[in-house]
């Protein structure tokens, strides 16, 4: 790990994670570890670009960035791509998946969502466990607010996820105490 670390995450649902995770320390890095002590949230790697690399760092940055998509890319210009190491930290489909988990339906899930293709995990929640704003914030960390119940949540969704050689969950980034 560099001396620099970023945190970005997509949504305030990984935000809420992320930060119950750091303020019970918990995760492999501490907020003061991060730049501007915070889980940042930047939609690509050219708003990251332009919003912090632009400064001068003597260092490596390494980046964790958590989202749910394969197929995107944290693209940096080449005048930026030696300055970090991007960590995918991927949560594929859906981070709702840990509410999920947590609440022992993920068979129930998986058997509803080959009736219905379609079907997505956040539409699960709102539908078949009544918890209706499940990418909010302030619902997720309410909802995990005893963190080892999180741990927990975490540990199951890595067990069931199909993580690719050169990926990461959430569950990769705890301390192993």
């Amino acid at each position: 790990m560099g001396k620099y670390i970023a945190c970005i995450c997509e949504g305030g649902a990984e935000r809420a994670i992320l930060d119950l995770l750091l303020d019970n320390h918990k995760l492999v890095f501490k907020r003061e570890d991060l730049i501007e002590e915070e889980v940042l949230r930047c939609r690509s790697g050219k708003e990251f670009e332009e919003r912090y690399l632009r400064k001068a760092y003597m260092e490596k940055i390494t980046i964790y960035w958590i989202h749910d998509s394969r197929s995107e890319k944290f693209n940096l210009s080449k005048a930026y791509k030696h300055k970090v190491d991007v960590k995918n930290v991927i949560t594929a489909p859906e981070i709702e998946k840990l509410i999920i988990c947590n609440e022992g339906k993920y068979k129930d899930y998986e058997k509803e969502a080959r009736k219905n293709p379609r079907l997505k995990p956040s539409s699960y929640c709102k539908s078949n466990l009544k918890h209706k704003d499940v990418k909010s914030y302030e619902f997720v960390k309410g909802y995990f607010s005893d963190v080892r119940v999180l741990e927990k949540a975490l540990h199951e969704y890595r067990r069931i996820s199909k993580v690719r050689g050169h990926e990461m969950t959430i569950w990769d980034l705890l301390r192993k105490i």
